[in-house]
């Protein structure tokens, strides 16, 4: 197996616990990155060629290698992904009684640059790496002979593979995925779509938040921003709340909120906006409505560090307007999945909206991902999400 020699020095950050390696941190007289294809593994060597592991080698970018084992034994094959399966599975047995979860969450899992999510007997996979994509069949693989699954579809669309210079596609590559598959979060169920839906098809991330949220919603008013398939507000129906409207840019997504409504028997209590939300938000206020609790969980308004100053608008824009349509002792559930908006950031989001319009704040709960999104110590990157719950006095 080729080496990749790193600087002298560089390895201090991997010694830590990091699994990646930078392009600058490469000495490319020893080991020319461009002596690499996309997805070869490495030995990685210190200056002094000091062993560290074996990496996942992509030469084009500027996380130019990822650590998947640190015994020079062990590369990424079958048996590691297996083996690395496994320990993901046990971790979520001990929490989850229902196989409904995110079993692989890339670097967390020491298995970076993949995701897979858990649909009962489905399972919808991502493959964001130039080294996974390379044991692509291997994963495949291991799938089948840890779970024996009924189907997996490779949800290969993301973002990321094309800065990793691979093709976008979405394939089923085992079995056959029905059109809507169900799940089951906090008493509520859902069907999706592992196809059509966005990213993997669910967001298991926000799973506890929205536990917490059904202890504040009986019997009142909600608005669910950015509501896709009605995780929140269905699951706020089911926790007794009088009235949902959900808000949606996606026809799509808005009609299968509707229809997770129907499933837990609440359709006539969920109304809905299909629009800009920025323009539905406006809206409403000219109407004069108000709500008892408003739900803000947009996308990634800051997806680069460079789009930071134009999303960090954003995010106080949305707030200051959520805070308007919000009734006296009402709460705002303001969320942010952007990495690069630290958790002090959406407080003082929350808490410059509240001072905007004159409005005394009280921060009840602060929430982060779930337990089957863990947190890996040496890498802040797989702590993003960020969920603040304020009451308006």
């Amino acid at each position: 197996m080729i080496t990749l020699k790193l600087k002298k020095g560089a390895e201090r950050r991997l010694k830590t616990g990091s699994l990646w390696i930078y392009s600058n941190e490469v000495d490319n007289q020893a080991s020319p990155l461009k002596s690499f294809a996309p997805g070869d593994q490495a030995v990685v060597e210190t200056a002094q060629g000091k062993s560290l592991g074996i990496a996942t080698v992509n030469p084009g970018v500027l996380i130019c290698a990822r650590l998947v084992s640190t015994d020079v034994k062990i590369p990424l094959d079958k048996s590691l992904l297996v083996h690395r399966l496994n320990i993901a599975l046990s971790l979520r047995k001990r929490i989850f009684s229902a196989p409904y979860y995110r079993l692989v969450y890339g670097e967390s899992d020491y298995l970076p640059g993949l995701v897979v999510d858990r649909f009962g007997d489905y399972f919808s996979v991502q493959i964001n790496t130039a080294g996974m994509e390379q044991v692509r069949e291997a994963i495949i693989e291991a799938l089948e002979q840890v779970f024996k699954p009924r189907g997996i579809v490779l949800r290969n669309d993301g973002a990321s593979r094309s800065q990793e210079g691979l093709e976008q596609a979405i394939d089923v590559v085992s079995g056959e995925i029905p059109e809507f598959i169900e799940l089951e979060e906090n008493n509520t169920r859902f069907v999706t779509s592992l196809v059509q839906g966005q990213k993997t098809g669910w967001f298991y991330d926000h799973r506890e938040n929205r536990r917490q949220m059904q202890n504040w919603v009986k019997d009142k008013r909600v608005l669910d921003v950015f509501c896709y398939a009605g995780a929140w507000g269905v699951q706020a129906l089911t926790a007794g709340a009088k009235a949902v409207t959900c808000v949606d840019s996606s026809e799509w997504a808005v009609e299968l909120a509707h229809e997770n409504a129907t499933l837990n028997n609440h359709d006539q209590q969920l109304e809905s906006y299909q629009g800009n939300a920025l323009e539905v938000l406006k809206a409403l206020l000219a109407e004069q409505e108000k709500f008892d609790v408003v739900i803000l969980d947009p996308p990634a308004f800051i997806k680069k560090q460079k789009d930071h100053k134009k999303g960090l608008e954003a995010y106080h824009h949305y707030n200051q307007l959520a805070l308007r349509l919000l009734n006296r002792d009402g709460l705002l559930i303001s969320a942010s999945c952007s990495m690069h908006l630290k958790r002090q950031e959406l407080m003082d989001v929350v808490r410059v909206a509240g001072r905007h319009i004159d409005r005394q704040l009280q921060v009840v709960y602060q929430g982060g991902q779930g337990v089957d999104h863990p947190v890996h110590p040496a890498m802040v990157e797989t702590d993003y999400l960020k969920a603040v719950f304020a009451r308006s006095l």
